[in-house]
Protein backbone atom coordinates (compact mmCIF):
# COMPACT_ATOMS: atom_id res chain seq x y z
CA UNK A 1 0.00 0.00 0.00
CA UNK A 2 2.53 2.50 1.06
CA UNK A 3 5.64 1.97 -0.88
CA UNK A 4 9.00 4.16 -1.23
CA UNK A 5 11.07 4.52 -4.33
CA UNK A 6 14.54 4.91 -3.54
CA UNK A 7 15.90 5.88 -7.16
CA UNK A 8 12.48 9.21 -6.32
CA UNK A 9 15.43 12.46 -6.41
CA UNK A 10 12.79 13.53 -3.44
CA UNK A 11 13.12 13.10 0.53
CA UNK A 12 11.77 9.74 1.78
CA UNK A 13 9.27 12.42 4.09
CA UNK A 14 8.00 13.92 1.01
CA UNK A 15 7.14 10.68 -1.08
CA UNK A 16 5.23 9.34 2.11
CA UNK A 17 3.77 12.57 1.77
CA UNK A 18 2.91 12.03 -1.54
CA UNK A 19 1.40 8.76 -1.38
CA UNK A 20 -0.44 8.77 2.00
CA UNK A 21 -2.56 11.86 0.29
CA UNK A 22 -2.54 10.57 -2.87
CA UNK A 23 -4.55 7.09 -0.70
CA UNK A 24 -6.63 8.92 0.70
CA UNK A 25 -7.38 11.33 -2.29
CA UNK A 26 -8.46 8.57 -4.07
CA UNK A 27 -10.96 6.95 -1.33
CA UNK A 28 -8.14 3.82 -1.39
CA UNK A 29 -8.10 5.25 2.42
CA UNK A 30 -11.17 5.83 3.65
CA UNK A 31 -12.18 9.29 4.69
CA UNK A 32 -11.76 8.19 9.13
CA UNK A 33 -9.71 5.22 8.45
CA UNK A 34 -6.31 5.17 10.63
CA UNK A 35 -2.98 5.08 9.45
CA UNK A 36 -0.69 2.84 10.82
CA UNK A 37 1.52 3.60 14.21
CA UNK A 38 4.83 5.80 13.26
CA UNK A 39 6.17 2.82 14.59
CA UNK A 40 4.61 -0.04 12.66
CA UNK A 41 5.21 2.03 9.37
CA UNK A 42 8.85 2.68 10.07
CA UNK A 43 9.20 -1.22 10.51
CA UNK A 44 7.28 -2.21 7.38
CA UNK A 45 9.38 0.54 5.49
CA UNK A 46 12.86 -0.09 7.35
CA UNK A 47 13.31 3.46 7.73
CA UNK A 48 13.66 5.92 10.35
CA UNK A 49 10.88 6.54 12.49
CA UNK A 50 11.07 10.58 13.12
CA UNK A 51 10.74 10.28 9.03
CA UNK A 52 7.27 8.82 9.61
CA UNK A 53 6.90 10.89 12.27
CA UNK A 54 8.07 14.14 10.13
CA UNK A 55 5.37 12.99 7.03
CA UNK A 56 2.73 12.62 9.30
CA UNK A 57 3.15 16.28 11.13
CA UNK A 58 2.94 17.46 7.40
CA UNK A 59 -0.18 15.76 6.64
CA UNK A 60 -1.86 16.93 9.43
CA UNK A 61 -0.76 20.45 9.07
CA UNK A 62 -2.28 19.55 5.48
CA UNK A 63 -5.03 19.06 7.06
CA UNK A 64 -4.84 15.25 5.51
CA UNK A 65 -4.61 13.57 8.69
CA UNK A 66 -5.81 14.60 12.25
CA UNK A 67 -4.24 12.81 15.42
CA UNK A 68 -6.24 11.77 18.72
CA UNK A 69 -4.04 11.83 21.29
CA UNK A 70 -3.05 8.11 22.68
CA UNK A 71 -5.28 6.43 19.24
CA UNK A 72 -3.25 7.63 16.16
CA UNK A 73 -3.80 9.09 13.09
CA UNK A 74 -6.38 9.07 10.83
CA UNK A 75 -7.74 10.40 7.65
CA UNK A 76 -9.79 13.51 7.55
CA UNK A 77 -13.58 13.60 7.32
CA UNK A 78 -13.24 16.61 4.99
CA UNK A 79 -13.74 15.15 1.11
CA UNK A 80 -13.53 17.97 -0.23
CA UNK A 81 -10.21 19.06 1.02
CA UNK A 82 -9.31 15.63 -0.15
CA UNK A 83 -10.43 15.94 -4.17
CA UNK A 84 -9.03 19.49 -4.01
CA UNK A 85 -5.82 17.91 -2.73
CA UNK A 86 -5.65 15.25 -5.52
CA UNK A 87 -7.11 17.50 -8.33
CA UNK A 88 -3.69 19.32 -7.47
CA UNK A 89 -1.48 16.49 -7.84
CA UNK A 90 -3.51 15.63 -10.99
CA UNK A 91 -2.55 18.64 -11.90
CA UNK A 92 0.82 18.91 -11.35
CA UNK A 93 1.73 15.20 -13.04
CA UNK A 94 -0.31 16.96 -16.29
CA UNK A 95 1.84 19.79 -16.09
CA UNK A 96 5.17 17.58 -15.92
CA UNK A 97 3.52 16.14 -18.87
CA UNK A 98 2.78 18.26 -20.86
CA UNK A 99 5.90 20.23 -20.76
CA UNK A 100 7.74 16.97 -21.55
CA UNK A 101 5.25 16.96 -24.77
CA UNK A 102 6.19 20.14 -25.89
CA UNK A 103 9.70 19.55 -25.67
CA UNK A 104 9.69 16.53 -27.44
CA UNK A 105 7.85 18.19 -30.06
CA UNK A 106 4.09 17.80 -29.85
CA UNK A 107 2.36 20.91 -30.36
CA UNK A 108 0.03 22.77 -28.32
CA UNK A 109 -2.67 21.92 -30.58
CA UNK A 110 -2.22 18.50 -30.50
CA UNK A 111 -2.16 18.25 -27.00
CA UNK A 112 -5.66 20.27 -27.06
CA UNK A 113 -6.73 18.33 -29.56
CA UNK A 114 -6.35 14.66 -27.69
CA UNK A 115 -7.44 16.24 -24.23
CA UNK A 116 -10.46 17.12 -26.07
CA UNK A 117 -10.76 14.01 -27.33
CA UNK A 118 -10.04 12.18 -23.93
CA UNK A 119 -13.00 14.35 -22.53
CA UNK A 120 -15.25 13.49 -24.82
CA UNK A 121 -14.59 9.68 -24.53
CA UNK A 122 -14.96 9.62 -20.56
CA UNK A 123 -18.18 11.49 -20.96
CA UNK A 124 -19.45 8.50 -23.23
CA UNK A 125 -18.64 6.17 -20.94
Amino acid sequence: MISIDYRDRRSIYEQLVERITSLAASGFLSPGSQLPSVRQLASELSINPNTIQRAYAELERAGVTYTVKGRGSFVTEDTNLLRSKMQDELFADFNQSAHRAIEGGITATKLITSIEAIEKEARNQ
